[in-house]
């Protein structure tokens, strides 16, 4: 019994199709892991540099730790603010 070569046509782009499917499937789960890496990044980031930025100036001026607080709250809202304009920027590319 052979098999019609008009279904191992279809068979071929079936498979062509599948896999092309599950290369852009791999390529798109690392993209979100990207993404999510730089959205807690930017979060971490700007909370360190506000704590930091505290730090140094309550060194300075000798009110500990009220500008370390302050300072660390800032940086919290400063990384909210980035990570909510990169995610719409992320999704309207897309």
């Amino acid at each position: 019994m052979t098999i019609p070569d008009d279904f191992k046509t279809r068979l071929k782009i079936a498979k062509s199709k599948l896999k092309k499917q599950l290369d852009e499937d791999i390529n798109n789960k690392g993209s979100f892991m990207g993404s999510a890496f730089k959205l807690g990044t930017e979060l971490v980031a700007a909370v360190a540099v506000g704590t930091i930025i505290g730090f140094i100036l309550d060194s300075w001026f000798d009110t500990k730790p009220w500008l370390i607080v302050i300072f660390f709250f800032l940086g919290a809202v400063a990384g909210m603010l980035n990570v909510i304009r990169a995610a719409n920027k992320m999704q309207k590319k897309d």
